[in-house]
C-alpha cells in the first residue's frame, strides 16, 4: 500500500473551530483482552523468547523393603517464540502540522500518536487470536496457528457448515508460563521523540516533515499445550452458535488443577450465549448479557471476526 499521508483536506476539516473537543469514533479497533487481562513479559533473547517447559514426568514406584528401582529423570523441550516488528510510525508535512489550531505540531502529534498506538495494539490483538492465518502474514504466530485442525486435542467443534462465516471462542490461561504478551528489545514498546526530516514526495522533491517512529518487536508465549483451548466453526446455522455446553466441554480439555482465567469471543459469541440461556430460562425473560462462566470472566473483543473459513480435520 503507497503511504496515505495527512493533507491540506483533513487539516480544513479539524481546524474548524466551531468543533466540539472531543474524540469520536466510528471504528472498531479497541484491544480489550490486551489491556483487561493479558500479562506481558520481556524477550529472554532480545528479539526472540526461549523457555522450556517439561514434557515428560520422571518414573517413580513404590518398592519393597530391600528392594531396589530404576531411577529416572525428568525431560524438557525447548521452546522458541520468534518476535516480529509491529511498526505504527508516522509522518506528516511540517506545514501542515504547525498550522494545526488546537496546539499546533505538539498537538497533532499528540492527537495522531493516540491514534497509531491504538490501532497498533488492536493490530498485535488481532494477531494475537488470528495469528498469520487470518492475520498479518508478516505477523508473528498466534493461537490460530497451533490450533488450525477441528480434531485438534484442545479444539470443540460446533460444527457450523456456512462457509466463510464462522466464529471461534478462545479458553486462555493468562500466567507467566502459561499465555503472556512478549515483548522484545527489553520490552520497549512506545514511540520515539518526533524529528524535523528532509521528507520527498513521490517525484523526488523534498519537503520538511515531522516524523514520528514507533515500533516493537511482539509475540506471545503459548507455554504448555493446555494454555489455551478454541471452540471453532461457530455459525448462525441452526443450533451451531455458542452455548454453555460448548464451553463446559472445552473447560474439560483442562487439567483439572489448570483451568482457564478468560473467555474470549466477539460480540455475536456472546449474543449466541445470551440467547441460548434466555431459551432455557424458566421464567421466559431474557438472559442477563453473559459476563462469566462459572466465574471465569468474558472478554469481548472486535479482533476476533465472524467470516472465519471453516476448520476441518487435519489431513
Amino acid at each position: 500500500m503507497a503511504d496515505d499521508l495527512f493533507a491540506l483536506a483533513d487539516l480544513l476539516k479539524i481546524n474548524d473551530t466551531s468543533l466540539a473537543d472531543i474524540e469520536v469514533t466510528d471504528l472498531l479497533n479497541d484491544a480489550p483482552f490486551m489491556s483487561q487481562a493479558l500479562m506481558y513479559t520481556p524477550a529472554t533473547h532480545g528479539t526472540v523468547h526461549k523457555y522450556t517447559k517439561e514434557s515428560a514426568a520422571p518414573v517413580v514406584g513404590f518398592r519393597a523393603a530391600n528392594a531396589g528401582r530404576d531411577l529416572d529423570s525428568s525431560e524438557d523441550t525447548a521452546v522458541t517464540a520468534t518476535l516480529q516488528i509491529l511498526d505504527w510510525s508516522f509522518l506528516a508535512d511540517k506545514a501542515l502540522a504547525d498550522a494545526y489550531v488546537r496546539g499546533g505540531a505538539e498537538g497533532w502529534i499528540a492527537r495522531e500518536g493516540r491514534r497509531h498506538l491504538r490501532a497498533a495494539l488492536f493490530a498485535y490483538e488481532t494477531q494475537l487470536f488470528r495469528g498469520t492465518v487470518g492475520g498479518d502474514a508478516s505477523g508473528f504466530a498466534g493461537f490460530a496457528d497451533v490450533l488450525d485442525d477441528s480434531d485438534d486435542s484442545m479444539v470443540i467443534n460446533a460444527a457450523g457448515t456456512t462457509a466463510d462465516t464462522a466464529s471461534s471462542v478462545w479458553l486462555v490461561r493468562v500466567n507467566e508460563e502459561d499465555v503472556t504478551g512478549v515483548l522484545g528489545m527489553d520490552g520497549v514498546f512506545d514511540m520515539g521523540e518526533s524529528t524535523v526530516i528532509d521528507a520527498t514526495d513521490a517525484t523526488g522533491k523534498h519537503y520538511p516533515a515531522y516524523y514520528t517512529p514507533g515500533t516493537g518487536y511482539t509475540g506471545v508465549q503459548v507455554g504448555s499445550a493446555y494454555s489455551f483451548a478454541r471452540i471453532c466453526n461457530l455459525t448462525e446455522d441452526s443450533g451451531k452458535g455458542l452455548t454453555d455446553a460448548l464451553v463446559y466441554k472445552a473447560l474439560e480439555l483442562f487439567p483439572s488443577a489448570k483451568q482457564p482465567t478468560h473467555i474470549v469471543m466477539n460480540r455475536r459469541s456472546r449474543r449466541q450465549l445470551q440467547s441460548s440461556r434466555t431459551a432455557t430460562n424458566a421464567t421466559g425473560a431474557p438472559a442477563p448479557l453473559p459476563k462469566e462462566v462459572e466465574n471465569i470472566p468474558i472478554v469481548v473483543t472486535d479482533a476476533i471476526v465472524s467470516a472465519e473459513p471453516l476448520l476441518t480435520a487435519a489431513a
